[in-house]
């Protein structure tokens, strides 16, 4: 079709337009599970994420006008299914990939892709975020200049809970029971070689590992604990595996302590917990529920609820997409290679506190608390959750600082 030289200019104007408004987009991509047995925990760390970008939109927060948009795609708790889901991304012009919630043998493949394809395309790179997955390994021995770890790492976990253990006389027979994965076995190994440490006198009673997302009914696995005389369970279980473990238990009438990373900041885990009526989790994360003195989060808490009608879980989800645009703001550009090195050593501040990312392996150092869903006493616990009676009781506190560990990582720079 031609058209007539009148309407040239406006074509032109058009065009123009059109592409500075495609500039002015920074696109973000976020692979988690959205369907299967873990659907529930994608769709809720989904709404954390929607909620921080419409925010920041809705502000002008970023720079020069820049708006983001965010991609989302079902990892399907595959790590190929995830690693086309990268590509898809990519072709739409993602520059930054939103993971964590898929387990850690899914992010490490997500990492790798990553890599190779910004090794062959570095007009095109992207970076990944990773709000959940917690292997040391993710920013030790494999660490990735383009990966960044917004989550306190296992190890680190660990050692907040081994302090735990230190000021708990009733932890004498621990059990490990653990998903069969990467991070599964991780903290199986930490759980072991750091509560061991704090208590010499712990005896480890047993050890075994599940498939994870596939066991219905823990009941034999929990059998054999009871059998066991273990009082206490290390397991990294979380989603469906964490709740069907506690009912299975609760069937069981076996009253155990289980030492956890995050299994409480996940939908139907409280409830669980209050059904079962027996047991106690103590799990730790950058805050929980009805935390004291954390004005900032209980004012963000209340304004989650009020836009989405959902509860207000993980604060370093939120804030993962905010220091990505702090990290954009210092580089004052969007190519990723200046925005990754903008995020090295970022000091942030975040609704919990100052945070910082750590340059030299990428591992975000953020406060851990210690926490126990335990019922509703009016003192420690002042407020229920999920409908229940039941809330979380804070144990102990640590700074990021307090709990970093030393690294195995040799970052290799573009």
């Amino acid at each position: 079709m031609k058209h007539s030289a009148k309407y040239l200019p406006l074509l032109a104007a058009l065009s123009a337009s059109a592409v500075m408004a495609q500039d002015n987009t920074y696109k973000i991509a976020y692979i988690d599970p959205l369907s299967g047995p873990f659907a529930n925990v994608g769709q809720l760390m989904l709404s954390h994420l929607q909620y921080a970008v419409q925010d920041m939109n809705a502000k002008g927060t970023g720079p020069k006008g820049m708006k983001l948009e965010l991609l989302q795609f079902d990892s399907k708790l595959s790590a190929q299914e995830s690693q086309s889901a990268l590509m898809s991304a990519i072709d739409q012009g993602a520059k930054a990939i939103v993971t964590g919630g898929s387990g850690s043998t899914v992010v490490a493949a997500l990492i790798a892709s990553a890599a190779r394809h910004n090794e062959r395309n570095p007009d095109r790179a992207v970076l990944v975020l990773n709000h959940s997955s917690i292997d040391p390994d993710l920013t030790g021995k494999a660490c990735s200049f383009w990966h960044f770890q917004f989550e306190a790492n296992t190890a680190m976990k660990m050692k907040a809970l081994a302090n735990f253990v230190k000021r708990q006389p009733s932890v004498k027979n621990v059990y490990l029971f653990n998903q069969d994965y990467a991070h599964g076995k991780q903290w199986a190994r930490y759980g072991q070689e750091l509560v061991g440490l704090a208590r010499p006198d712990v005896k480890f009673v047993g050890s075994d590992l599940h498939p994870i997302g596939r066991v219905k009914d823990f009941a034999p696995y929990v059998a054999k604990m009871k059998a066991s005389g273990a009082d206490t369970v290390i397991t990294g279980n979380w989603g469906q595996d964490m709740t069907l473990l506690l009912k299975a238990a609760g069937d069981a009438a076996y009253d155990v302590r289980y030492l956890n990373h995050s299994a409480g900041s996940f939908p139907g885990t409280v409830l669980a917990v209050s059904q079962s009526k027996i047991g106690q989790l103590t799990w730790v994360a950058e805050w929980h529920p009805g935390q004291a003195d954390v004005p900032k989060v209980d004012a963000l808490s209340k304004a989650y609820k009020a836009k989405t009608g959902a509860e207000f879980l993980a604060p370093r989800i939120e804030f993962t997409p905010r220091m990505l645009v702090a990290a954009i703001q210092k580089a004052g550009s969007t190519d990723s290679v200046k925005v990754a090195r903008a995020m090295e050593d970022l000091v942030f501040d975040s609704v919990v506190g100052s945070v910082r990312m750590r340059a030299e392996d990428h591992q975000l150092l953020l406060p851990q608390v210690v926490n126990t869903i335990a019922p509703v006493d009016g003192k420690a616990v002042k407020v229920g959750w999920e409908g229940t009676n039941y809330g979380f009781r804070t144990e102990a506190a640590y700074s990021g600082n307090e709990l970093a560990q030393g690294t195995e990582c040799k970052m290799q720079r573009p």
